[in-house]
């Protein structure tokens, strides 16, 4: 990278750079040798013009192409939506190896974490027992069990906003949003175990197949080491029955021992005999999975799910490259990460290709890319419709600028296995996950899969969190961790506000996993009860 006071070109192929801070007219920017004076206004994220383009000629960003300029743009001129398109190079197949020497992980090589073992070797960062249905008809006793089981296990802590509704309707002019002090969470007998509850509008009613990827999704989330058991509730008559559920598990683990209840409300009787019933056998299984206990682990059991969203135009330049360096601290230790997002990797085929550990896997992946943006054109869309108008207000300008820079959250190493949605991870170092960019369905996958900690950059901010995964919001700038503390767990911010490297800020970003996955911290997400599962129907979605 080459970093002036006010701009950055991220590679020396590059012939655009991004504005650090916001840039007057008439600014002097100067870049190695280059001597550039701003043509109008650069907001900051944004990029500049280092050379004059003339109309269609390639825009280069991350040393890769990421589009084609519309119209000529002067050198120190922005880049906009309306002088700027998509644009990829064609790739067909893996050509050669990218060389990756792996870091120094001697002050890592001896570090633990407390977690959760299970009997099939995985080992968890949480003890959670699952309630979930295998069919939509099921979603409101499951709701009932939540509110029933929540006010036991997990009271809710008094909300100083319903104060100031109760204020506003009796016409109080004045309200302290301060909560109260002498609210303290009260301590349940059953203190080493979580109770989580899904929800979802599928098993049923649609395609056998979206039947069967539901119940691969849900047999992994079962699957995952943060999950110690599972009550689970069915209709009877549903697409998604209780056979498939079964098979998807036995699919994904063939020696699979946690328990495992499963409750048919047709053979049931009144839904009071129904919930009661559930209730009375969960809470003895549940009582069980409490005993189990925290142990030290390697950090090599750890599966760390890499996802973006709300990305602005620092995304790819601070918090992504930091994911980046814990990725490849992870591979170089024998952990496993996944990244997911096949929309956002469009542009970066031929770098993730050449990456990957072997021809057939670089082609299982060219497949996968090819077959999804078909579908997608096939409904008159595409991948470069992909970025959201705040990506865009925030510089993401083109697919293939925002894809560039949120393929940097997997490091360098070697893509050890490419994976179809709802497949399970099973190779140490990178795996790919086919996913959609979309952010709650990509972070239900990522658990799905096997992630049993999540790291989630933004730019713009997002609550996302996931029902038995912790994710870890890791902001792109300080200015948002500033505004939002309440949902950001780190900030790679100070990479451009304090000069800090990627190494350093990789570091401490593993200790912070250390300690969640240890149970010693919880995050944002976890403390906001941000409990988000969305299944991924295989239509169009980016």
């Amino acid at each position: 990278m080459n970093v002036s006071k006010n701009a950055l070109r991220i590679n020396s192929n590059d012939n655009v750079a991004v504005a650090l801070c916001s840039i007057a007219k008439n600014i002097k920017i100067t870049i190695d040798s280059d001597k550039i004076i701003s043509r109008e206004d650069i907001p900051i994220k944004h990029k500049i013009a280092l050379i004059d383009f003339k109309k269609d000629m390639p825009i280069y960003m991350y040393g890769v192409l990421v589009g084609k300029a519309t119209q000529p743009i002067q050198k120190g001129g922005l880049l906009t939506t309306e002088n700027v398109i998509h644009l990829t190079e064609k790739v067909i197949e893996k050509k050669g190896d990218s060389p990756w020497k792996a870091p120094d992980i001697t002050k890592w090589k001896e570090k633990t974490f407390m977690g959760y073992h299970r009997k099939d070797g995985q080992v968890g960062t949480d003890n959670i027992w699952l309630f979930f249905p295998l069919v939509f008809c099921e979603n409101r006793n499951i709701q009932t069990l939540k509110t029933i089981f929540e006010k036991e296990f997990d009271p809710p802590k008094k909300d100083p906003n319903q104060q100031l509704l109760s204020d506003l309707i009796n016409g109080k002019e004045q309200h302290s949003s301060q909560s109260n002090n002498d609210d303290v969470k009260t301590k349940t007998p059953l203190d080493n175990i979580k109770v989580r509850f899904i929800t979802h509008q599928g098993g049923c009613g649609g395609t056998r197949q979206d039947a069967k990827a539901l119940a691969r999704l849900l047999a992994g989330y079962v699957n995952n080491p943060n999950v110690a058991g599972a009550t689970v509730l069915s209709l009877g008559c549903q697409h998604l029955e209780v056979k498939m559920f079964n098979e998807a598990l036995g699919e994904i683990n063939s020696g699979f021992e946690k328990p495992i209840l499963m409750f048919d409300q047709q053979n049931s009787g009144t839904t009071e005999k129904f919930i009661g019933k559930i209730i009375s056998d969960s809470y003895k299984a549940i009582k069980n999975a409490n005993s189990i206990i925290r142990q030290p682990a390697p950090l090599s059991k750890l599966t760390i799910g890499l996802e973006c969203g709300g990305s602005d135009g620092f995304s790819g330049i601070t918090a992504n490259p930091t994911l980046g360096r814990v990725s490849d601290l992870m591979a170089a230790l024998g952990g496993k990460t996944i990244l997911s997002e096949f929309p956002e990797l469009c542009g970066v085929e031929q770098e993730i290709a050449n990456r990957c550990k072997t021809d057939a896997l670089a082609n299982k992946f060219l497949s996968l890319m090819n077959r999804y943006e078909g579908t997608a054109k096939s409904v008159g869309s595409g991948f470069d419709m992909n970025p959201s108008p705040g990506n865009i207000k925030d510089g993401l300008i083109t697919d293939a600028i925002k894809s560039a820079g949120a393929a940097k959250k997997s490091g360098n190493s070697t893509i050890n296995d490419i994976l179809d949605y709802t497949e399970y991870v099973k190779e140490d170092g990178v795996s790919l996950l086919c996913t959609p960019g979309n952010d709650v369905e990509s972070t239900t996958a990522m658990a799905g899969s096997g992630a049993n900690i999540i790291l989630f950059t933004t730019g713009l901010g997002t609550p996302t969190g996931n029902p038995i995964t912790p994710v870890i919001k890791v902001s792109s700038n300080t200015s948002l961790a500033e505004k939002m503390p309440d949902i950001i767990d780190f900030n790679c911010g100070s990479m451009i506000t304090e000069n800090h490297d990627i190494e350093t800020l990789g570091d401490l970003l593993l200790e912070q996993i250390i300690k969640i996955a240890s149970g010693t911290e919880l995050t944002k997400a976890t403390e906001l009860k941000q409990h988000d599962f969305i299944p991924w129907k295989r239509g169009v979605s980016l």
